[in-house]
């Protein structure tokens, strides 16, 4: 059984249509293949911790990380020498001192506090990837109408790695349903 993980974005949930059209996907077209998706925490170290601790429970021979999920993704990638496909990923030195205080999780309504500590521990995740070193672990997807992220940095870190650019999208990531055969193909999911 071959088991990937997906990491969905800043403030979002299990819930988010990447998420449910990937988990569509797999249940219709894999046999030997099951996702696992979780609601990451809102509090960054609690979620660093989450998903340590999935990786270790479950043993996921790869990850899908969308926004700051592909952030997460290319750190426990780099880790734990995983595959690792992008959507939109943040990416190094990712800055989020602008959510500094109370936000609310655009998918589930509930409000969570950002803190001095978790961006100083976002930092030092920073550090620890500021450059890959497993650069055949990664296929990401990127489209250049990302109102969120500059994809053109994007490009530049993964440069040395499988990139595809959609032009036009955004940062939601459109027509993804199109790119999952491709998805499929590099993490081998049968």
């Amino acid at each position: 059984m071959t088991k990937i993980l997906y990491l969905h974005g800043f403030a979002s949930s299990a819930d988010s249509t990447k998420a449910k059209v990937l988990e569509s996907f797999v249940k219709k077209n894999t046999s030997s293949t099951k996702i696992l998706i979780p609601n990451i925490d809102n509090n960054i170290k609690n979620a660093y911790q989450q998903i340590e601790e999935i990786i270790k429970a479950e043993s996921p021979s790869s990850i899908i990380g969308s926004s700051l999920g592909g952030f997460f993704g290319t750190y426990f990638s780099e880790k734990y020498d995983l595959l690792c496909v992008n959507i939109n990923p943040a990416i190094p030195p990712i800055d989020m001192s602008e959510y500094l205080g109370e936000n609310q999780n655009y998918s589930t309504g509930e409000k969570f506090f950002i803190d001095q500590d978790q961006l100083d521990f976002l930092a030092l995740m920073n550090k620890k990837i500021k450059n890959l070193k497993k650069h055949k672990n990664f296929l990401t997807l990127i489209q250049s109408g990302d109102e969120v992220l500059d994809y053109k940095l994007a490009i530049e870190y993964f440069s040395a790695s499988q990139v595809e650019v959609i032009f036009g999208g955004n940062h939601s990531f459109e027509d993804f349903e199109l790119h999952i055969p491709k998805i499929q193909k590099f993490l081998n999911m049968h």
